[in-house]
């Protein structure tokens, strides 16, 4: 095990207390004009999300409609619609392949934006711990200099069998292990390049979790491209008001 990891997930709340956690529930709002391009502006500023830490699924809920939820079922790679009642109004396997031809301006269906959003939000919320996985390398590489501060790095593979957004990663933290950035190419939106700033740390029941997030096109030299029109110049806004560990 890599000893920046280590420091990583002591800095997070630690093993032992992250065995205890099956599931975690949070409250958030995903905007910026992202999700406009993709045809949906506006529709996730309130959401429930629900995920089961070792069964790989994500409910997210409302899903566009009030009375719908959509459930990413990762282990099984399928991914669903429900109505109020739990019956399914559409759904879809293996959801990956229906990317396939598109570019970054490209519409997607519900179905395509909850499987990407649920895949995302059950990484970030078992993130560092993921990084422990077994089947997922990590180790440290070059620091990186930014706002003053020095981040230490871990470059990260990650299996086939966990969807994430590309198979290479990497990771930077601060001087005290909180995560701080992750660097990655989104393999269903065209290979897009990113860059994905955390802060606003606080610890849940004695877990600690990033509850700002802004996502950003990354130029070829490292840096954030900062000039889009949704918050702060992000693509993606991610806002999380609480979470809850059960």
């Amino acid at each position: 095990m890599d000893h920046l990891l280590e420091t990583v997930l002591e800095a997070h709340g630690g093993r032992e207390r992250w065995s205890k956690v099956s599931e975690l529930t949070a409250h958030l709002s995903v905007g910026g004009p992202f999700w406009a391009m993709r045809g949906f502006p506006d529709a996730f500023l309130e959401e429930t999300l629900h995920i089961d830490v070792a069964d790989r699924r994500a409910v997210l809920s409302p899903w566009v409609a009030a009375d719908h939820s959509l459930v990413a079922d990762l282990a099984r790679d399928g991914v669903a619609l429900h109505a109020a009642d739990g019956s399914v109004i559409e759904s879809r396997d293996r959801p990956r392949p229906s990317y396939a031809g598109y570019d970054l301006y490209s519409a997607w269906d519900r179905l395509q934006v909850g499987y990407f959003l649920g895949y995302a939000m059950w990484n970030y919320l078992t993130t560092p711990y993921l990084l422990a996985d077994p089947g997922v390398t990590a180790h440290e590489t070059d620091p990186w200099d930014e706002g003053g501060q020095t981040w230490r790095r871990l470059q990260v593979s990650i299996p086939a069998t966990i969807p994430t957004h590309t198979a290479e990663q990497v990771f930077y933290f601060d001087a005290d292990g909180l995560l701080r950035r992750l660097d990655y190419t989104v393999d269903v939106n065209a290979n897009a390049t990113v860059a994905h700033y955390t802060d606003g740390h606080r610890t849940f029941d004695g877990l600690v979790f990033p509850t700002r997030r802004r996502v950003y096109p990354r130029r070829p030299d490292g840096t954030a491209d900062r000039s889009l029109p949704g918050p702060d110049g992000s693509a993606i806004a991610i806002d999380i008001d609480d979470v809850t560990v059960a």
